[in-house]
């Protein structure tokens, strides 16, 4: 499985591992996303109807955790971050608005398109965002 994110979603990942209180951010992605199977992964609210591609909404950490949305290309087995917010504290909110996720995926199809996307591995138990055309 190849895993790749908005430059938004790294922006935002790297903003908020900063805090104490959302530092679990990353150590949340690892143990959802590296840690499980395509069919895990492609488990949580769908927010489209396609059955190769999902658009998904998951929570990671329980309630108070975080939302993640990301889509997931099944036969291809890509998972494409698209943005992540906490759901408690200073920076949380309960949900995006519809305009929002819809804006969200318009998004991510144009940076696949363009290939404006970072290759997020794991090293030595961190996360690496490497450019899009990286060799692995």
């Amino acid at each position: 499985m190849t895993i790749y994110c908005l430059p938004d979603f790294k922006s935002v990942v790297d903003k908020l591992s900063k805090k104490r209180s959302y530092n679990t951010i990353e150590e949340q992605i690892i143990e959802y996303f590296f840690n499980n199977s395509i069919e895990d992964i492609k488990s949580g609210a769908r927010l489209n109807h396609s059955q190769t591609e999902p658009y998904i909404k998951k929570r990671l950490q329980g309630a108070g955790g975080f939302r993640m949305y990301y889509l997931v290309n099944i036969p291809q087995e890509k998972v494409y971050l698209m943005f992540v917010h906490p759901k408690t504290g200073s920076e949380g909110s309960d949900n995006i608005t519809d305009a929002s996720k819809a804006k969200i995926y318009k998004d991510v199809l144009q940076a696949i398109k363009d290939k404006n996307l970072f290759k997020v591995k794991l090293e030595d138990g961190q996360l690496t965002y490497n450019d899009f055309n990286d060799p692995d």
